[in-house]
């Protein structure tokens, strides 16, 4: 991508832009769902953690909360071990299981919280199994070791707010009697987000957002109520992979979360674009009551 030489005077018109926004998400949560598949570069990566940086430093209160499928099948398949799928969720066995939380509480969790310090940010990971953060059951005999989210405890993440931290959260959950689960990142962050209020919560992805034409990126729709979304469900507009998304957003809504982005994690600063300018990125899904007229 080219890069833009930016005078002095236009440096400054941007940032006094930003202002508002600025003022606007000082002292909010912003959880922020980076998903396996946003995660297609190095370069996009670090574009990610600066963004994230950027706001912690102006003041805004941000949750991490990422997946990690690709890294997950990646490593199964160099330990021979064939990842296996029903209805879309991956089948987890005991052992699959064990690489889940390898890879998402370890490797994962543990280099974004490095990139995040390396960008000047003061970040801590924890996994949904830290402090009791994701309680779980078992989603479908099935599936094996999927779970179902039965509760938040959501002090350990207010704890590493309230001391200044930016925390990074890998998505598996237990029980009582000590069993891991695997979780879907979509469902963990429309609980959390929820039960932190937050002001927004970015689902970043591999596409741009809700279109019209799933093959015309031109058709996308910028902004969603709850209605209308159940509505696009109805008319087959909203298909496939989106479903389980909206679905995720609208379950954020219902749990108290203002309004939901869905974005192209692949465009670089997306986040900084949907946060603080007028332009926005990706589809804003929000409650019924909320939905802007012009």
């Amino acid at each position: 991508m080219e890069h833009i030489q930016l005078s002095n005077a236009d440096r400054a018109k941007v940032l006094t832009g930003a202002l508002p926004y600025i003022r606007q998400y000082n002292g909010q949560i912003v959880v922020v769902k980076y998903g396996g598949n946003a995660m297609v570069s190095d370069q996009l990566r670090q574009q990610v953690m600066e963004d994230i940086v950027l706001l912690w430093l102006v003041g805004v209160k941000v949750v991490l909360i990422h997946g990690g499928g690709p890294e997950i099948s990646d490593l199964m398949s160099k330990l021979g071990k064939q990842p296996e799928f029903v209805d879309g969720l991956r089948v987890t066995d005991k052992e699959t299981v064990d690489i889940v939380q390898m890879v998402l509480a370890g490797k994962i969790n543990k280099s974004l919280v490095n990139l995040l310090e390396l960008h000047g940010g003061k970040a801590m990971g924890i996994s949904g199994l830290d402090g009791k953060l994701i309680k779980a059951e078992m989603k479908d005999p099935r599936l094996g070791y999927v779970g179902r989210i039965t509760d938040v405890n959501i002090q350990p993440i207010m704890d590493l707010l309230d001391r200044g931290y930016i925390p990074v959260v890998s998505t598996i959950g237990c029980d009582d009697a000590g069993n891991t689960y695997n979780i879907n990142g979509d469902t963990a962050a429309a609980f959390i987000a929820g039960a932190l209020g937050a002001a927004r919560l970015i689902m970043m992805t591999d596409i741009a957002g809700v279109l019209r034409d799933k093959d015309d990126p031109s058709t996308l729709i910028p902004e969603l109520s709850v209605s209308d979304a159940l509505k696009l469900f109805e008319d087959k507009v909203i298909a496939g992979g989106m479903i389980p998304k909206v679905e995720c957003c609208i379950d954020a809504i219902n749990r108290g979360v203002e309004s939901v982005i869905i974005m192209d994690g692949r465009v670089p600063h997306s986040i900084l674009m949907e946060l603080l300018t007028d332009e926005g990125a990706g589809t804003m899904v929000v409650g019924n009551k909320e939905k802007q007229s012009d």
